[in-house]
């Protein structure tokens, strides 16, 4: 089994997470902001990736380092439930359609972090969560965990929707990414023979 668990504890925060590359989306979420654990809780369910993640953060001060805090643990899991990347598909896309909005999704789990953003939102806030932190999250993802990550709103107008598009591309793009292909043989994909730097 490909796991990864990582306990992060700062001034800021407190994180506990577990997750599971060979799982079935199943998740346990508690970061204290509502809107975070249901996007969380959709990466898990469509990218197939068990997820636990427990977040005692100061939310007292603002949402950024639980925001911030539990993204890098979650990249850090990967990154280790990853391994040297033997046998894995490597590349993975999704067009995500919601009603009305259209996102696209592309990465490459390269080692070598990077985020292109073309996305945005309208409204300061869904549920308590502050819009401006949803780059964020991504960016601090992508660079724990060492993926290229390109990200693009093509169309769509409610906020809600759009961002629920783009965390279900991002779990159908690493659903794919992180599968074993049985035709590499185990073999790393690249042809540096490791992925990074």
């Amino acid at each position: 089994m490909r796991t990864g668990r990582i306990e992060r504890k700062t001034a800021e925060t407190a994180i506990e997470i577990e997750v599971n590359l060979d799982g079935s989306g199943i998740y346990t979420v508690a970061t204290g902001i509502g809107f975070l654990d249901h996007m969380v809780e959709q990466f898990a369910k469509h990218s197939l990736i068990d997820v636990t993640m427990k977040v005692d953060g100061d939310l007292h001060v603002d949402q950024h380092h639980t925001t911030e805090d539990s993204a890098i643990a979650l990249g850090q899991a990967l990154a280790q439930a990853l391994g040297d990347k033997a046998g894995i598909a490597r590349y993975g896309h999704a067009y995500s359609p919601m009603d009305e909005t259209l996102a696209r999704v592309a990465l490459d789990i390269s080692g070598r972090p990077f985020l292109a953003w073309r996305a945005g939102f309208s409204q300061p806030r869904l549920g308590e969560w502050d819009t401006e932190l949803i780059e964020h999250w991504f960016q601090s993802v992508a660079q724990a965990a060492g993926i290229t990550l390109h990200v693009e709103l093509l169309y769509g107008q409610n906020n809600h929707h759009i961002c629920e598009a783009i965390y279900k591309g991002f779990a159908r793009a690493m659903r794919t990414a992180v599968e074993i292909d049985p035709r590499k043989g185990g073999a790393v994909p690249s042809t540096k023979g490791i992925l990074g730097g």
